[in-house]
């Protein structure tokens, strides 16, 4: 009998009934009560503290403001994915534009090396966002791999203001994590950032040193830049 059986049969031996969970009170965690405003104003400020750079954009046109910032930071080699609405919308706009795009559904044993030294940005979707943190969450797939929001020196994502919700914990009730949790779900309040030495913050040391969120707002919720 393995360690793993034995421990099991021990549990289902038990004389006092089976195992319970604890009564917990998760009311610390949610009901924040804010209104659509307050999520984006936190968010926003809350991000924006740790160097994150928001960009807003009405849905309809938010490729354009992408091809602004890939001009504005020079970016010449974008990793994308090619499935998603948004690889698919940004590769249409990026058709005419002096940018290569990297297809990342390949294997990352073929191109590796690429990645980390030939790629200027990493460009994927969100699943949503989260007032409480200033975070992105994302749910890595084949067509956009984990690798390029960690991976490139520039880190550009794309959220809707909608999806953005007061807390974590909101995040896990409403997409059913209980019943589906992601393998390998990100949170990014930030680009990449460390003060090991000399306690000296340096950016960009164990990822991307900048990054964009570019926020879309339905065209009657538009917000100026």
């Amino acid at each position: 009998m393995s360690a793993r059986d034995a421990i099991f049969k021990r549990l289902r031996e038990r004389t006092d009934g089976p195992l319970t969970p604890p009564a917990c009170d998760f009311s610390v965690v949610t009901n924040r009560g804010w209104s659509r405003t307050e999520r984006l104003e936190r968010f926003e400020r809350l991000i924006t503290s740790v160097h994150g750079e928001v960009i807003h954009a009405p849905s309809g046109d938010w490729t354009r403001r992408l091809v602004e910032v890939l001009a504005a930071k020079s970016i010449k080699r974008l990793a994308l994915g090619r499935e998603h609405p948004i690889a698919v919308e940004a590769r249409e706009a990026l058709k005419a534009a002096d940018v290569e795009l990297v297809d990342v559904d390949r294997d990352i044993e073929t191109w590796q090396r690429e990645q980390f030294e030939r790629v200027d940005a990493g460009l994927t979707s969100t699943s949503g966002g989260i007032a409480e943190t200033g975070s992105l969450w994302l749910w890595p797939t084949p067509d956009e791999p984990r690798l390029i929001s960690l991976v490139p020196p520039i880190h550009i994502a794309v959220l809707d203001a909608e999806s953005i919700e007061d807390t974590f914990f909101d995040v896990i009730e409403a997409h059913g994590w209980a019943q589906g949790m992601p393998t390998n779900a990100l949170l990014i309040s930030g680009p990449s950032k460390t003060a090991d030495i000399e306690q000296t913050l340096a950016y960009g040391v164990h990822g991307p040193r900048e990054l964009v969120v570019l926020l879309r707002h339905a065209a009657a919720q538009e917000t100026s830049a």
